[in-house]
Formats: structure tokens, sequence, C-alpha cells
């Protein structure tokens, strides 16, 4: 289970506050001591989803489904609130970072419900093909999924006043040296190939790409990270 804190934090704008973590079921040993991140709660899917989308704001994938700023933020705040701070893992970084995961064992699919209200922030901010075209994603992503165990990481972004500054590196390393002990592998899609080198420096490697919404459209790129010997 993660790591339990008591000590209050205070953070560089987005109030975060350094607090006890309650055990997750199915969480490995995710070790926060000694690091800046905390665990989000429930209650944090604002913060969480809001960072996301302001680090996916021109992310060639988002930006061909949905457009509008206002139609990714909506998208990622269904899935922070209903999806994966309830059901998988958070950590934020006070300098304005957040990571999605989704512990082994978990069903990552989107229920109906969700998918409903998806499709209503969807129809508010964004337009109707917006729902179509994230839908057929949905689809594609959930075909590539590898059925082996593993942990998922949906997203992890930062701010722009925080890149550069080692926070993505950060919010990684927890999760990847839980999986390393526990001979875990780990799974993401990459939905910008000027992210490819990031994730190949921590053990990620190619599985395979795919056009996401027809010829010449924008790729996504599946990768798997091994478990590495201690």
């Amino acid at each position: 289970m993660a790591e339990f804190f008591a000590a209050t934090y205070k953070d560089q704008g987005f109030g975060l506050v350094r607090r006890g973590s309650a055990p997750h079921k199915n969480l490995m040993n995710i070790d926060l001591a000694g690091t800046d991140l905390i665990q989000a709660r429930p209650s944090d899917w604002r913060l969480v989803s809001d960072i996301t989308a302001e680090a996916f704001a021109n992310d060639p994938v988002n930006q061909h489904i949905f457009g509008k700023r206002a139609s990714i933020r909506s998208m990622f705040r269904v899935m922070a609130r209903d999806m994966y701070l309830p059901s998988g893992l958070s950590h934020l970084h006070p300098a304005g970072g957040a990571t999605m995961w989704m512990p082994p064992n978990v069903d990552a699919a989107p229920s109906q419900f969700g998918l409903l209200k998806f499709a209503l922030g969807q129809l508010r901010h964004g337009t109707p093909s917006a729902i179509k075209r994230g839908m057929a994603l949905s689809e594609l992503m959930q075909a590539w999924h590898p059925t082996e165990p593993h942990f998922y990481l949906f997203t992890i972004g930062t701010t722009g006043e925080a890149r550069g500054k080692g926070v993505g590196k950060s919010l990684l390393a927890p999760v990847l040296s839980a999986c390393d002990a526990a001979g875990m592998p780990v799974y993401l899609e990459n939905s910008n190939p000027t992210n490819t080198g990031f994730y190949a420096a921590h053990g990620f490697e190619r599985m395979g790409v795919f056009e996401i919404d027809g010829e010449g459209s924008p790729i996504m790129e599946p990768m798997w990270r091994a478990p590495k010997a201690a």
C-alpha cells in the first residue's frame, strides 16, 4: 500500500496538503517516502484532471479528437472523477504534475454511465463529432490493450511552469520501482511522438503503432515496460 503521511505540506500555488493516504486494493508497496508526491484522493479529481488537461492541450491525438481545450478538459474530468481516482491511483506533484494509473486486475474500460457523462460533457464543451471520434478511439485503445496483468499508465502530465524540472521523472519513479520489485510490467499509449524518448529512457519499448482516425491521422504508440531485475 502507499506510504502514509502525517505532516502537512503546502505547495507552490495548487493548495495541496500532504496527508495520510488510504490503502488501495491491488496496490503494491508504492513508497512515496522521500519524494514530493502525494496520493490524490477522489476529492482531488478536478485538480488532477485540470493539470492533465493543460499538459495535453496541444497533444496531437487530443487535438484531433476534441479540438477545443474545454472539450479536452471535460473528458479528463470525467475520467478522473468517475474512473481513475475512485478505482485507480493518482499521484500529484506540488510543482504542477499528475498521473493517473490503473492497477493490475482492475477493469480499465469506462462504464456506460461514464460514457454518458463523457457524451454530455462533449455536447456542452465540444462537438457531436468529438463524441464519435472519442468512442472510436476508445475501442481502438481497448483492442490494443494487453491481457497480461500489468500496471497501466493512462496519463502523466505537467503544467507549463513545471516542465523541464524533472517532475515527470519524479512522478514515474515510485510506481516503476514498485513494479520492478513485484515483477510487474507497465503499459501505456504514447499519443505524442515527442515523448517517445522520455518513455524509452525509462525502459518502455514500442509494441506497435496505429493511426487513430484513418490514413494521415495522428498516431498512438502502445509501449510496454518489462520489470527490471534488482
